[in-house]
């Protein structure tokens, strides 16, 4: 039985404790968490072979994308209330504000917080490495924030996808790389590329589910421009492209053959795809985008298996 909701200076909030938990840990998405968490572990991995990893970094890095990524999501579900995109039968959304009667400059002033938050462990990640990710990482925080924020929101067009993959793939292995070995290589940069690739996909397949109502609001994203087949067989494509890219690394001698581990998630990926074929109610393509996420979490975490393994044998 649901909560009764109670009013307060701040909004609607649940009164019972464990309510108020699930409305928040719901509100920072966290199916997409592993994007900011495989990234910083590939990086990682990847630093593995140049030198002694230092842990404190790696547990600030890790834990400044995921408050970056959880307050990207909190200002998605504000800024598409405002433009009156979320409402009570919205499918994929944290539901915080529509659903549960979380203010909406609470859920605001959190994802604020969340950023704060955020610079005060790129402080110490900067005084540990170097100043100039100080800049690069306010780019990547103003680039989430211009995600679904601003006159012109990133989400809204064909470029979606692409900054995704870059901020929240390639970019991220690159810092949580450098700030163990203090520069970056040729391997870093074209292992950090399929992540690239699959973080743009789970985008894609957001925006494939959101179609028609994105669509309706004048939403000129990459799905909308392709059409709905021709999203899908990007996304099948995509896919194709990041195992490919992984037969590429091994034949060329950057990486070790165990990182063909990924191969494993191949089924995942397949499903994701097959989820998509035929479906047109945004509720039926749920377990094809939750496929799709899931496929980059197992990648991810395959690829930095066959990192660590690699290194000790």
């Amino acid at each position: 039985m649901q909560a009764k909701l109670q009013t307060s200076q701040q909004g609607m909030t649940p009164t019972r404790n464990d309510s108020k938990w699930k409305v928040w840990w719901q509100l920072m998405r966290p199916h997409t968490l592993t994007a900011a968490f495989v990234p910083v572990l590939i990086g990682t991995a990847l630093a593995m072979t140049h030198t002694t990893i230092n842990i404190p970094l790696f547990g600030t890095m890790l834990l400044a994308c995921l408050l970056i990524q959880a307050a990207t999501n909190m200002f998605n579900e504000y800024y598409d209330f405002k433009r009156g995109l979320d409402n009570e039968q919205s499918v994929g959304i944290g539901g915080a504000i529509v659903r549960d009667g979380v203010h909406p400059n609470t859920v605001l002033m959190s994802a604020f917080g969340f950023y704060g938050l955020a610079l005060l462990l790129g402080v110490y990640i900067c005084m540990n490495s170097s100043w100039w990710l100080a800049l690069i990482g306010l780019i990547c925080m103003t680039v989430g924030y211009l995600y679904t924020g601003g006159p012109l929101p990133i989400a809204y067009t064909p470029f979606g996808e692409v900054v995704a993959g870059l901020f929240m793939g390639v970019i991220i292995i690159l810092i949580s790389f450098f700030i163990q070995v203090g520069n970056i290589t040729t391997q870093s940069i074209l292992v950090s590329i399929p992540i690239g690739i699959l973080v743009g996909a789970i985008l894609l397949s957001n925006n494939i589910r959101d179609f028609d109502g994105d669509k309706e609001f004048g939403r000129k994203t990459l799905a909308i421009l392709l059409g709905k087949k021709g999203a899908i067989l990007l996304l099948a494509s995509m896919f194709i492209t990041a195992y490919l890219w992984a037969m590429g690394l091994v034949f060329t001698n950057l990486a070790s053959p165990w990182i063909l581990l990924v191969f494993i998630s191949i089924p995942k990926a397949a499903k994701a795809v097959k989820g998509f074929i035929g479906k047109t109610m945004p509720m039926q393509m749920m377990p094809a985008m939750k496929a799709t996420a899931q496929t980059n979490t197992i990648y991810g975490f395959l690829l930095s298996v066959g990192l660590f393994i690699s290194y000790f044998m």
